[in-house]
Formats: structure tokens, sequence, C-alpha cells
């Protein structure tokens, strides 16, 4: 095998997403996200960032098909992929194209509003949330879910840490942003700001598994934003860059390698709150 078949990844970005990152890390967090929720038969529910619709497929058999089911997303290539993808049981679940900061929805459309790992993400995120309360129906409710501090997540830091080291601070900026709520205290504060009351907030964990650390770090550099940092250069230097990007995430992460291969925690924060 040479370096350019180790490190690449054959597909779009969303594919790739849907094929490795899905089943390793987001369908662990869905899991938790609808837990949390304890949808009920019959109830409308909207999934915002839905991406390739994870958490959306996981809630229609909840809500059975007598309920609502909806996913809304910018990003095309992820709705494309989630258009693809068997249906589950419950509700033909309704694809949309459209902004967290503008749902395309009338007042009062759900019972209930997910988003996982998305708002972080979004530009404005007091108007996110006013958003979805304005979506919700009277003392319908929001379940969103971020990741806790990069500090408390050990892989996201050391390969945020050897991504600016060896690729450039602009490669690693969208790794470090996924912790921007990373403050339990600022999540309670936006939600209680947005108008939302009872608001919880639960910081809980997973234990995410790689074959090894070369998978983690090139699964990440192909289904993540660190793509297009690497996208246009010669074959050889990506594979040494992403060399040494394993070598430091490797020797950081050696405490989780075992004979199973990788198996590290990752912390997030669920936030529970109602209209």
């Amino acid at each position: 095998m040479n370096g350019q078949e180790e490190w690449q990844l054959a597909g779009t970005a969303a594919e790739l997403y849907q094929r490795h990152l899905v089943p390793l890390v987001t369908s662990l967090w869905a899991a938790e996200l609808l837990a949390a929720a304890a949808l009920r038969t019959g109830e409308a529910v909207l999934d915002v960032a839905c991406g390739t619709g994870v958490v959306a497929r996981g809630a229609a058999p909840l809500v059975g098909p007598s309920g609502r089911v909806a996913g809304l997303d910018l990003n095309q290539g992820m709705l494309a992929v989630a258009r693809s993808l068997p249906p589950p049981d419950g509700p033909a679940i309704e694809w949309h194209e459209g902004s967290a900061l503008d749902l395309p929805f009338h007042e009062g459309a759900f019972d209930v509003v997910l988003c996982q790992l998305g708002l972080q993400f979004f530009p404005d995120r007091p108007v996110a949330l006013r958003e979805v309360r304005r979506v919700l129906r009277p003392r319908g409710r929001a379940v969103v879910l971020v990741y806790a501090e990069l500090e408390r997540n050990p892989a996201n830091q050391a390969l945020a840490a050897a991504v600016e080291r060896h690729v450039g601070a602009a490669a690693a900026v969208g790794k470090r942003a996924e912790h921007a709520l990373g403050d339990a205290d600022e999540l309670r504060s936006l939600a209680g700001s947005a108008g939302f009351e009872a608001v919880e907030v639960r910081t809980t964990s997973v234990i995410v598994r790689y074959a090894s650390v070369q998978d983690l770090v090139r699964i990440q550099a192909g289904a993540t934003p660190i793509a297009s940092a690497l996208d246009g250069r010669p074959a050889d230097e990506r594979e040494a860059r992403l060399r040494a990007v394993a070598a430091d995430v490797g020797q950081a992460l050696a405490p989780y390698v075992g004979d199973e291969g990788l198996a590290f925690p990752q912390v997030g924060h669920l936030l529970l709150a109602r209209r």
C-alpha cells in the first residue's frame, strides 16, 4: 500500500462522514441525545443541523407512524446522503435545506427540537435558540448536545495540536470550534436569554473506538474540514504531514491504546429546556 492509498478515503466528504464518523462517533451521541429527549408516540420532532440524519432516523421509530420527523441542514451534500439512505420505521422523514437562524416552519410546529453537535457552529447562537423556541409548542422541549471543553476531550485536543503543528493553524480551526460552547454555564445562560424555562445542563460521556491512531487520523483527514487544508498538496507531502500528525497523536493517546485498538472518552453537555 502506498502513502496515497493509506491516507486517502474514496468518496465525498458527506459520504465519508456517513460511512465512518456516524458509526464511530455521532451514532453514540445520537443515542445519548434521544434517550434524554424521551420521545413519545405521535410527537412532532425537528432535527436542526441534521447532517446525514442519524438523529432524525433514530427519532422516527420512537414517534411512530402517527408522529412527524423533519430534518434541516444548510449542507446540500449532507442532505443528499440523508435522502439516499434506507428509510427507518415510522413516518416518512421530511428533509429541508435551510438555516437554523431562520427556520422555515410556523410558530409552534413541533413538540421537540433536537440539535446534535451543531449549535457551537452557528454564527448567531442567540438567534438560533430563539428560532428553536419559536417553532416549539407551549411547553415543548429542546434538547441540544455540544462537546464539552477541548481539555476534557483528549483525542480532539491531541489532534488539534498536531494538525496545527504539522498542517497549519487554519487547518485546526474547525476542530477547536467543535468545543466553542464547552462552558456549561455559557450554554445554560444562552438558553435562559433565549426565553427558555426549566433549563438544565447535563454533562455526559461516551467511549469512542478506532482500530488504531492511524485510522483516527486518516478518517479525520478525509471526513472533516481538515481535508480542505490538505487538498491540492502533492501526495508525498500530504503523506509526510499526516504521518507526523499520527506520530504526535499516537504519543498523546498512548494511554488509550490497547489490544483492541484505540478507545478514548468524549465528553459533552446536554442542554434540556422547555418553551
